[in-house]
């Protein structure tokens, strides 16, 4: 399962993954990443929880660049990530060096809670 919030007073887009995430669903989450990105503002921060995640097929992969040269394009200023297992990372850290680029920040965070923190600072 996924979800993705925007929170335009903040200019925030908050992904969160939950359960089993498989290929098709990613392609969703994908898909609907792209709908609705029009309604934030570059400069934009982006919180991934991944608290509630169990599994991720490595399939998601492709869609998960994607959607973060999707994030890139749009003009992603900040990243936090909340990663409470870092097995769950599933190679989240290694694509962002490569699809967000070097001028971007990227938080990770054991807690909902850091992540906060994270975001303010």
């Amino acid at each position: 399962m996924f979800q993705v919030v925007i929170g335009k007073q903040q200019n925030l887009l908050r992904i969160s993954f939950s359960q089993q995430v498989g290929r098709r669903e990613a392609k969703r989450f994908r898909q609907r990443l792209e709908a609705i990105l029009g309604e934030i503002q570059p400069g934009f921060q982006l919180l991934t929880d991944l608290s509630e995640l169990k599994s991720m097929d490595y399939g998601c992969a492709p869609e998960i660049e994607l959607a973060m040269e999707i994030c890139r394009q749009k003009g992603v200023a900040k990243v936090v990530r909340v990663v409470p297992d870092i097995k769950k990372d599933i190679g989240f850290a290694i694509m962002s060096f490569f699809h967000y680029g070097h001028g971007v920040p990227i938080v990770t965070c054991e807690t909902l809670g850091e992540a906060t923190k994270a975001l303010s600072a």
